[in-house]
């Protein structure tokens, strides 16, 4: 097998290797202009988010294209920060294949890319304890090509990371016992619900939690699993996180049976019955989901943080009663790019470290979440609670 690391082209472009080389007499300046047979480039620029466990996390999207007609295997992706000569992280041929959607598709991944096809890699990368936030990544990706009948490794271009400060949030519920259900960095639901819309990819759920709260015997229900009454977080009020402006609400749509999620439902209902708060900065809170006519705000409103917005149901594109929260750049709950941001206090309780299968098998059972106690309970502040971490919310 020919194997070949090529100089990084411009925007992101990929060299593999051709069935020929370039005759020796061909100027240097030419020699670097080579054709490609994959392009890429990373969506939109990183934004690293200090996590509940300590790490910053860096969590964007890469999009790889095969411009052959054949089949193009991608079996190695390492990944550099800044100048560094040891990678950040590494993914082998079987960690791509479980984060690299053909199409951009959840539910279809794969490592191969058929000719003249693309696909998303959704990435994320826990930064080792006390390693600085670098201003650029750059992708060394090692693939077979079917059509050169060799291996390549290529090099993407740097992209540059935005080390902006993420906005810092109170609470948007009260008490103890939350938990913080497809979040980041690794679940699925909402850090892989990339959307074509208006003609562009749009990720606004990327840091978006589910709260959804146990009871004291670790189970989100109590009774029957159809009625919305009986989970522990119905009902619960809902708060503004920070000073801001309301520009968007809505508060006529019933709850839905708990258990499924609605067939057919109107792209224009999927946050249920949802306020969009405005906290400056260029950065947008969506609150989802909540109890039918329970909004207490209408746009213009001014609130100040800890103000009642609402109250938790299980409106809109919902399975059971929670509350979906996230930040993004704009004012529409779709058509923006979602944003990292942090809580200013909080206390990491205990952890379901039996993962998204274990939360699901409670929701759809009534059983109780498997929790792992966090001993003694961990004070955070100016952090984003990860996925399935049970807090308690400060003041």
């Amino acid at each position: 097998m020919m194997r070949a690391l090529l100089a990084v082209a411009m925007g992101f472009t990929l060299v593999p290797p051709l069935s020929h080389a370039l005759r020796a007499e061909t100027p240097a300046a030419l020699a670097a202009v080579m054709p490609t047979g994959l392009v890429g480039n990373v969506l939109f620029a990183p934004r690293p988010v200090l996590g509940s466990d300590g790490l910053q996390h860096l969590v964007y999207e890469l999009q790889l294209s095969n411009v052959t007609g054949e089949r193009v295997q991608l079996k190695r992706l390492s990944i550099f920060g800044d100048e560094d000569k040891e990678p950040l992280a590494i993914l082998d041929g079987a960690e791509i294949a479980r984060r690299f959607s053909p199409g951009g598709r959840r539910g279809n991944e794969s490592a191969d890319l058929g000719g003249y096809q693309y696909g998303i890699g959704f990435l994320h990368v826990a930064l080792p304890a006390g390693r600085a936030v670098p201003q650029r990544l750059r992708h060394d990706v090692e693939a077979w090509f079917d059509q050169f009948k060799a291996d390549a490794v290529i090099r993407l271009g740097p992209v540059a990371v935005t080390n902006a400060t993420p906005p810092v949030l109170g609470p948007p519920l009260r008490g103890d016992g939350y938990i913080a259900g497809d979040g980041c960095c690794d679940s699925v639901r909402h850090v892989r619900a990339l959307l074509p819309l208006n003609g562009g990819f749009r990720l606004a759920q990327r840091f978006a939690i589910d709260w959804e709260k146990l009871g004291a015997d670790g189970r989100l229900v109590k009774g029957d699993r159809k009625q919305v009454a009986n989970y522990h977080i119905y009902g619960e009020p809902v708060l503004a996180v920070a000073d801001g402006t309301i520009v968007d609400t809505r508060n006529d749509l019933p709850d839905q049976v708990p258990g499924a999620l609605p067939d057919g439902l109107p792209i224009s209902e999927a946050d249920g019955n949802f306020a969009v708060l405005d906290i400056g900065g260029g950065a947008f809170v969506l609150y989802a989901h909540m109890k039918p006519g329970s909004v207490r705000v209408k746009a213009g409103d001014k609130v100040r943080r800890g103000d009642l917005i609402g109250h938790v149901g299980n409106t809109g594109n919902s399975s059971e009663p929670h509350l979906h929260l996230h930040i993004m750049d704009g004012p529409s709950p779709l058509l923006a790019d979602g944003l990292p941001y942090v809580f200013d206090a909080f206390t990491v309780k205990a952890i379901d470290r039996a993962g998204t299968a274990d939360f699901d098998k409670a929701a759809e059972t009534g059983t109780p979440v498997t929790l792992t106690p966090v001993v003694p309970p961990l004070a955070i502040r100016r952090a984003l609670p990860l996925d399935l971490s049970v807090i308690e919310w400060g003041q």
